[in-house]
């Protein structure tokens, strides 16, 4: 009989994660304890919150069911690391929906990967190549997870950046969130050296440590770490307002625009959509993403965007004429 409950309820809770009803006489021979044992504990599970239900009859049984909230999981030496891989190969691109909270648990989960789970993760990942790789640049996935763990912990972080021209430099800051926009992740921080808030491209950063130094958060100049990025962007001149409109649903340009350009307003009639938003990628990349819808459009404004897309259509004319 196993005498060591917590060690005992660890063993019954992983059973019970897998995908099946467990007999109670099967349980109790598993775990070598009576069925009146195995009642107790499936008690205790669910006092610390694990939903698990029991059905009647001489061979009753046991399973772990959807709950209100999430509980805290077993992993196996595979399900950890095919986990660890699949958050880390998605991390390194600032992928539409990919927020904070996905980068919070990449970071939790390798804190606590045992060594050699870790090493299987790093060789795996550099083993493998993915088929598309995403609009955004590459970020290094240990700098995403060492940065959100630095605003979790409330860690001043030290790292090298490089700025817009390539100017290095080394920044020590005050962590404050990281803020994705579809194509790319940004830090809002503030910035002790230059006594103000900053935000850096994260792309852009190397070397990030977490110093250990503990600091009490200082309140943002506006409402939200996005409404400061953005504004920041604006005042940087970085972004600019995009009107274009499109000869086709607003539900079928929707569903070929990544979701951070915005979303499609239909026309009174729904034949056609028209997108107003503001942009802040080169407008030469910009024209080519909307050429990709495979749907005719029309530039209202900038003037810069229209140019550029009469100059990609120039290029392919070009390029598509054939040997006589």
């Amino acid at each position: 009989m196993t005498t060591d409950t917590p060690a005992r309820l660890l063993t019954l809770l992983s059973l019970l994660q897998t995908p099946r009803e467990w007999p109670g006489a099967e349980l109790a021979g598993r775990l070598g304890v009576s069925r009146r044992t195995v009642r107790r504990d499936v008690e205790r599970l669910r006092d610390l919150g694990y939903p698990v239900r029991a059905t009647l009859g001489s061979e009753g049984g046991y399973r772990l069911v959807a709950g209100k909230a999430m509980p805290p999981l077993l992993l196996d030496d595979e399900e950890a690391v095919a986990i660890a891989v699949g958050l880390r190969a998605g991390a390194g691109h600032a992928v539409a929906g990919l927020d904070e909270a996905s980068v919070r648990a990449l970071a939790k989960l390798e804190q606590v990967l045992p060594s050699r789970l870790r090493h299987r993760v790093t060789t795996l990942q550099a083993a493998t190549t993915p088929l598309t790789s995403g609009d955004g640049p590459s970020i290094a996935p240990e700098t995403l997870t060492v940065m959100a763990s630095a605003v979790a912990g409330r860690e001043r972080l030290r790292f090298a950046y490089r700025a817009a021209d390539g100017t290095p430099t080394r920044r020590l800051t005050e962590p404050y969130r990281l803020v994705s926009t579809g194509r790319r992740w940004y830090l809002v921080a503030y910035d002790l050296d230059r006594a103000d808030w900053r935000t850096f491209r994260v792309d852009r950063v190397s070397e990030p440590f977490a110093t250990g130094a503990r600091f009490t958060p200082r309140e943002l100049p506006t409402g939200s770490a996005a409404e400061y990025l953005r504004r920041s962007m604006y005042r940087q001149g970085d972004s600019y307002e995009v009107h274009v409109t499109f000869a086709a649903p607003a539900d079928v340009v929707a569903a070929r625009l990544p979701g951070w350009l915005g979303t499609p307003e239909p026309t009174d009639d729904g034949t056609a959509c028209a997108l107003r938003t503001t942009a802040t990628d080169p407008v030469e990349w910009l024209a080519v993403r909307l050429a990709l819808t495979g749907v005719d459009f029309t530039v209202r404004e900038p003037a810069e965007l229209a140019a550029g897309v009469r100059a990609l259509g120039a290029r392919l004319t070009r390029a598509a004429v054939a040997e006589e």
